[in-house]
């Protein structure tokens, strides 16, 4: 009983060290995706006839961060 508990616990521990390398891995990969230097998009051609006002964008803050702070 004594060897079967130490034998569980070390086959819990090595799957917690996999775990941590996949998440790792994960990292790395994600890392190397990304691009370099960060890329500026306008929206300026595609919003060219839309007029935002300060309105709009309150109601667009009002219902994203009612789901942050929610």
């Amino acid at each position: 009983m004594k060897q079967a508990l130490s034998t569980n616990f070390k086959m819990f521990h090595k799957l917690g060290t996999i775990e941590k390398e996949i998440v790792d891995l994960k990292l790395d990969i994600l890392k190397k995706l990304a691009p370099a230097g960060k890329k500026t998009t306008s929206f300026k051609g595609v919003l060219k006839s839309v007029d935002v006002t300060d309105e709009d964008i309150a109601i667009a803050k009002k219902s994203l961060y009612s789901k942050v702070s929610g």
